[in-house]
């Protein structure tokens, strides 16, 4: 592999691994403000033991993400100089604007509301939790910021050779923000929400001694909490693809595979071409349905990659190929859809079961729940894969190229020793990450009480956080 592979690869490593993070930080901080708000208005100890439980869990999962968040920032002056020092100016401001707002007000507040249980008023101890979970958000809102400008360049002007920041406003009002932001958010959502459902699932189905009711309804809540995401994911998405179709639509032609456009378009099921031969050479679609995603109607051109491909020769220069890698995308978009279906049938069912009142009987589903929490991660990966590789080669969309922002002087060796090491280290911090997590959520007496504890009664013992 040459220098720019190896950068690739080491950044598509360090950014997969981070996503792993992000959306249950952003679900499960919200799922917790709320059952901790509803224990305040109501005084029930099942909401407060539900508060703590998921609280811990979340504690876990937010200290592993910031440790591969900042290596990621690091990469930047790193592996991609040329990258930083073209829209420096402009990359840097949402990003110094979320570590001193956001990040700060996320970790101070989960400090205050970790140590401040027995030491706070309950209403402040509340605005603690949602403190915490508005932080994390916001925090990804203002990283979206700055990758919006990735995939959809506003507010800016090219002078000496860089880009140079003429509206910060432009860039909060990005239309790519707030279509990307809305989909991270409710994939966050339905990412804990199968986390809380898949865990209470194990311990119904155990029937662990004393919490049987903080399982149940953490089971209940879950079940609904994922339906609201699930359902806001697939039309929020639906937005996103119809955006997509009008600024990037080179990424939805690599997504279906469409060499030649179409109208009206049909969605591709199975699709096998040869980009050798330029052609389709074997494809199942459904008709119409490509265009009505793309335009709420029968008929409506969606551009294949060929045709785009001399588009952007005459837009942007000849000899570059435009086109990002197919396969890639088109099937990370169809595991993207195939989890978020399996999960939206999850989670229909489990409905069914409750309202049913059926779910102490469900053996055979309760065993499989655990299993369903991989979806929304493998959902979000393959989501965040097409983001990001669909926009290749550039990496600012129509400004600068990919192989323009490595850094000139970091050597083949330098960087496969890192991309090592970064890789073994990931590796442990995730086999530490699904220890922790794996312990305390399997052993809640771990969570609530000191572990030679016996007593159940909440005033009786001491909170091990």
């Amino acid at each position: 592999m040459d220098s720019l592979s190896l950068a690739r690869l080491q950044f598509a490593i360090t950014t997969v691994y981070h996503f792993f993070f992000v959306p249950l930080t952003l679900g499960l901080s919200v799922f917790v403000a709320i059952t901790q708000t509803v224990y305040w208005r109501t005084g029930n100890e099942t909401y407060w033991k539900m508060a703590r439980f998921w609280g811990k869990l979340f504690a876990i999962n937010f200290a592993m993400g910031v440790v591969t968040g900042i290596v990621q920032e690091f990469q930047f002056g790193m592996n991609w100089s040329e990258y930083a020092r073209f829209m420096g100016d402009i990359f840097g401001a949402p990003l110094a604007v979320e570590a001193l707002l956001a990040f700060f007000l996320e970790s101070i507040f989960l400090g205050v509301w970790i140590f401040g249980a027995d030491k706070l008023p309950l209403w402040a101890h509340t605005a603690a939790i949602w403190l915490v979970a508005i932080g994390s958000n916001v925090s990804a809102l203002w990283i979206l910021v700055a990758n919006s400008f990735m995939q959809q360049p506003v507010g800016y002007a090219i002078e000496g050779g860089r880009a140079v920041m003429t509206d910060f406003f432009a860039l909060l009002a990005n239309p790519n923000v707030w279509v990307q932001f809305p989909h991270v958010f409710s994939s966050g959502l339905t990412t804990a929400a199968f986390f809380v459902l898949g865990i209470s699932a194990w311990h119904l189905l155990r029937k662990t001694e004393n919490y049987q009711e903080v399982f149940r309804t953490s089971f209940r809540w879950a079940t609904v909490y994922g339906l609201i995401g699930v359902i806001a994911v697939i039309f929020i998405g639906h937005s996103q693809m119809q955006h997509m179709v009008r600024t990037q639509p080179m990424k939805v032609a690599a997504a279906e595979g469409l060499f030649q456009s179409e109208d009206p378009a049909g969605l591709s099921l199975f699709t096998i071409g040869s980009l050798d031969e330029r052609e389709e050479i074997f494809s199942i679609r459904i008709p119409y349905l490509l265009s009505i995603l793309s335009y709420n109607r029968l008929d409506g051109e969606v551009k294949g990659f060929l045709d785009l491909q001399q588009e952007y020769e005459q837009a942007y220069g000849a000899g570059v190929s435009y086109i990002p890698p197919i396969a890639i995308n088109y099937w990370s978009f169809r595991a993207m859809v195939g989890a978020g279906v399996l999960m939206l049938l999850v989670g229909l069912y489990a409905f069914y079961l409750i309202r049913a009142g059926k779910l102490e009987g469900a053996g055979r589903f309760l065993r499989w729940a655990p299993l369903a929490i991989l979806l929304p991660y493998i959902a979000n990966t393959a989501g965040w894969i097409l983001t990001e590789v669909g926009r290749q080669p550039w990496i600012v969309f129509g400004l600068q190229r990919v192989e323009e922002a490595v850094s000139p002087n970091v050597t083949t060796g330098m960087l496969l020793f890192s991309l090592l090491a970064f890789t073994l280290i990931y590796g442990a911090l995730m086999a530490i990450d699904i220890f922790l997590l794996r312990y305390f959520a399997m052993k809640p007496d771990h969570v609530f009480f000191k572990a030679d504890e016996a007593d159940p009664a909440l005033e009786a013992v001491e909170m091990t956080f």
